[in-house]
């Protein structure tokens, strides 16, 4: 384990100036001061302050890294981890990616639950490398010290997608978040299975990419407007992008299930409000689940095989229940 000497020698400066940047001083340079967190990460190291309250225990401090696109999303989620790691007398520190990395080391938190898809593997990695504990909800890395806890998209995507055939849809679109997303690619396999199981076309017009802003959601209906043909519904794979939707089909005056159905993913406060048949993520139970593996990890369970959680299909008005009787 470095000390604060090592670094102030890597980083050429003196010791009072890692010193001020540990302490959060004013008196330094923008440039300085990345250079010697970054050297703090990289080197492991660890405050002797920080580092007797870790050995000892008594730092029981864990960290949820989020993305801060839509902080709405996760307040259920902050909610279930709170909850449990406070029950357990546990504090916790939320941060954005921008601001996490350097809290991701032994002495300064005890471990992390991410869920932003912007922190890169590679720092993940090292941060387990070094016996750090952590718990991924978007996506899975099968290495030491890291526990994968992520919704079974494929198998509630599939359950919609046989629902809505069984309702009678055969024109489907799809909307999409982005593609490098583990979420996004296996809602989208599901989609194009029960398409292919059941012998409808999966037409590459059909398909838009976003980024789970409701913008990206009018952007693509409006393209399918200039080319001229509407499906019979849209499948989003966020809520969000649904409600963008739904915004472009009623400003242009169509009707909502009547003359194009709308689905969505996620089961947010705002699709209760819109009726917007969608997927129902349990939220708060995998906030509390995440918190309560970690911890258990932090005290030495070393539970590190992946797990996937189940979410449910919620029907509302966006959606006919036999939209088969319009098409015979």
């Amino acid at each position: 384990m470095s000390g604060i000497k090592d670094i102030a020698a890597a980083a050429g400066v003196s010791v009072s100036t890692v010193s001020n940047v540990l302490n959060n001083k004013p008196n330094v340079g923008a440039v300085t001061r990345s250079q010697v967190l970054k050297l703090c990460q990289e080197m492991n190291y660890v405050s002797k302050a920080a580092s007797g309250k870790y050995q000892s225990g008594r730092n029981r401090t864990i960290l949820f890294n989020f993305s801060d696109f839509d902080r709405c999303f996760y307040l259920k989620v902050i909610e279930g981890i709170n909850d449990y790691a406070g029950d357990n007398g546990y504090d916790l520190l939320t941060c954005t990616t921008r601001t996490c990395e350097k809290y991701l080391h032994n002495g300064l938190t005890d471990g992390c639950i991410i869920l932003d898809s912007r922190m890169g593997n590679d720092i993940i990695r090292r941060a387990a490398r070094n016996g750090y504990p952590l718990v991924l909800l978007d996506r899975i890395l099968p290495d030491s010290n890291i526990k994968s806890l992520v919704v079974n998209n494929y198998e509630v995507m599939t359950e919609l997608m046989e629902g809505l055939v069984k309702r009678g849809y055969r024109n489907f679109a799809f909307v999409g978040g982005p593609e490098y997303l583990g979420d996004t690619r296996e809602r989208f396999q599901a989609y194009t299975d029960v398409l292919t199981t059941h012998g409808l076309s999966h037409l590459k017009e059909n398909y838009f990419s976003g980024d789970y802003q409701e913008g990206n959601g009018y952007q693509a209906l409006t393209i399918l407007l200039l080319g001229g043909k509407l499906p019979e519904i849209l499948v989003c794979a966020n809520d969000n992008m649904a409600a963008g939707v739904i915004r472009a089909l009623e400003e242009r005056g169509y009707r909502v299930p009547e003359d194009v159905a709308v689905t969505g993913f996620d089961n947010s406060e705002r699709s209760e409000a819109l009726g917007l048949t969608t997927v129902a993520v349990p939220n708060y139970e995998r906030g509390y689940l995440a918190a309560r593996t970690l911890i258990e990890n932090i005290n030495g369970k070393n539970n590190f095989e992946p797990q996937r959680i189940s979410a449910s299909v919620r029907w509302r008005k966006t959606v006919e229940d036999d939209h088969f009787s319009k098409i015979i």
